[in-house]
């Protein structure tokens, strides 16, 4: 029997299609050879250049050449590259605040099994161990240690929040920052300085492609948190200008991560891999890899595959004189910022139906599409508690607190948990913001109360302050049952602008390990 080859040749992409079918082996070889003809010679590239210039002919506005558009990546390698200490310094409050917070979420979560797991599977791999692994003894390479900081900050839903993009900040950046820092020994300014320009460049990058990038189903942290660890660390490592691009550039070629994942440890994984391929594209960029000039803006650049067109505007606008870590928000819950609302709202509702839970007949939560998209789903485990409107409902109204321990796994199966879940129903509301709720309880006596919160505890409007910061490092210590010592934390936060040596002030926050402990006996 002869046998029958298939070849499928895309002559004019995304429009037609020539399908070759040949009898015998050597006819497949020669269609394999007419095939390797038509690529080397770049016969289907200039015919689909020839039929784009037709295109463009009977456009009426024409399309502006993409070389004459300033390069994005260059213009913010350039800002990147000139800014200094003294230009950010007024931001080092904020900094130091959002670091502070990356430490308490990392400590709350540093023993958790999905982190010890990541470390398991690493650790084989680790070179030089220069970089302090947050709430262990144990340090590992750079690579390694911004990985699973960047994992343990973000895995309880607890990290800093950008109002804007709701990109968490911190967790892309500040690991690799951090990892980098300790590695050549430098100063606190130099680590708040390219900490601070992180959090501009992922921000203003996330909120050129906002709403439209997280609504295809990027998780935004982690597609944009890898351009801020790009950046910060081509500034630490006190790169060129021109290099500083190349590293952006080449993290968009390593920008991944999807909201289909959020409720599994998926997610995670592409956070740590924002902070460690952030490291690892400035560190490629230092060692002459280059990158396309337009690789986020471009045709086929980076925002338009993974979106739309790009708000340049917005993503320039202000460039050195405003800086979005000033914009930065911090959780009082570790919950999706969203649920907030609707927490507060069941807070002040349980003092005014005092304890008659068991009278709850229907609880109604009002709010933005966001909100609906984000968490009316059912609640299957402690990862879908975290985004969940029916598990904040709960929390607010029959528990009275939404820590740590209330969206554990022991509280998500309750019965009568599950049950109150059970009474509650989503609507939306067009006229109710982002980041709002209005909670309606009916009892079954027929009494109704509700609550409308618009800017919830944590809010710019209603922001934490430093001893809030303080407290939630103090209780992640103790829920994540670490044996770092709080207080030691805190003051080297607080003083990181003073301090000469990163990695010396890092090593004396790690408790001896049980290896050192044992020799010294």
């Amino acid at each position: 029997m002869r046998r029958l080859d298939l070849v499928v040749v895309c002559r004019r992409p995304f429009r037609t299609a020539v399908v070759i079918v040949a009898a015998g082996p050597r006819a497949s070889v020669r269609i394999v050879m007419i095939v390797r003809q038509a690529v080397k010679h770049n016969i289907w590239g200039r015919q689909f250049a020839a039929d784009r210039h037709k295109v463009r002919k009977t456009r009426k506005t024409p399309r502006v050449p993409q070389d004459s558009i300033p390069s994005v990546s260059r213009t913010l390698a350039d800002f990147v590259a000139a800014t200094s200490w003294a230009d950010v310094e007024a931001q080092s409050g904020e900094a130091r605040r959002s670091i502070l917070n990356f430490f308490a979420t990392a400590l709350g979560s540093a023993r958790d099994p999905v982190v010890m797991a990541a470390m398991r599977t690493l650790s084989p791999f680790s070179g030089a161990a220069t970089a302090t692994v947050i709430g262990h003894s144990q340090p590992m390479d750079a690579m390694c240690a911004s990985f699973l900081n960047a994992i343990s900050a973000n895995l309880l839903d607890f990290d800093d929040t950008h109002p804007e993009t709701i990109i968490h900040p911190a967790a892309p950046v500040a690991a690799p920052v951090l990892a980098l820092a300790e590695t050549h020994k430098l100063s606190g300014r130099e680590l708040l300085t390219a900490f601070i320009l992180g959090v501009d460049v992922e921000c203003r990058i996330g909120a050129a492609v906002s709403p439209r990038h997280y609504a295809r189903g990027w998780h935004i942290t982690s597609t944009c948190g890898i351009f801020g660890a790009a950046a910060a660390c081509a500034k630490l490592l006190g790169l060129p200008a021109e290099v500083i691009a190349n590293a952006i550039g080449l993290a968009a070629s390593q920008s991944a991560g999807n909201v289909e994942n959020l409720p599994s440890a998926a997610k995670n994984v592409s956070v740590g891999n924002a902070a460690r391929n952030g490291l690892f594209a400035a560190l490629l960029a230092e060692q002459g890899y280059e990158a396309a000039p337009h690789a986020i803006e471009g045709p086929v650049g980076w925002a338009r595959t993974m979106g739309d067109k790009p708000d340049i505007a917005r993503l320039l606008d202000g460039l050195g004189k405003t800086f979005e870590i000033a914009r930065n928000t911090y959780k009082p819950y570790p919950a999706g910022i969203v649920f907030h609302a609707v927490i507060d709202a069941c807070l002040q509702l349980r003092e005014q139906i005092g304890r008659r839970f068991d009278q709850i007949d229907t609880v109604t939560v009002q709010g933005s599409t966001l909100l609906l998209a984000r968490g009316d789903r059912p609640v299957n485990n402690e990862r879908d508690a975290r985004v969940s409107i029916h598990h904040s409902v709960a929390c607010g109204l029959l528990l009275g607190r939404a820590g740590v321990a209330e969206f554990a796994r022991e509280t998500v199966v309750r019965p009568d948990i599950v049950q109150l879940r059970q009474k509650v129903r989503a609507e939306w509301d067009d006229g109710m913001p982002d980041g709002a709720a209005r909670v309606t309880v009916r009892l079954s006596s027929g009494e109704v109360f509700t609550e409308t919160v618009i800017s919830p505890r944590g809010s710019l409007a209603a922001p934490l302050g430093d001893r809030d910061l303080e407290a939630k490092l103090r209780e992640s210590v103790r829920t994540g049952q670490s044996n770092w010592d709080a207080d030691g934390v805190i003051d080297a936060v607080w003083r990181l602008d003073a301090v000469a040596d990163v990695a010396e002030l890092l090593r004396s926050l790690r408790p001896p390990s049980a290896m050192r402990r044992t020799t010294s006996i």
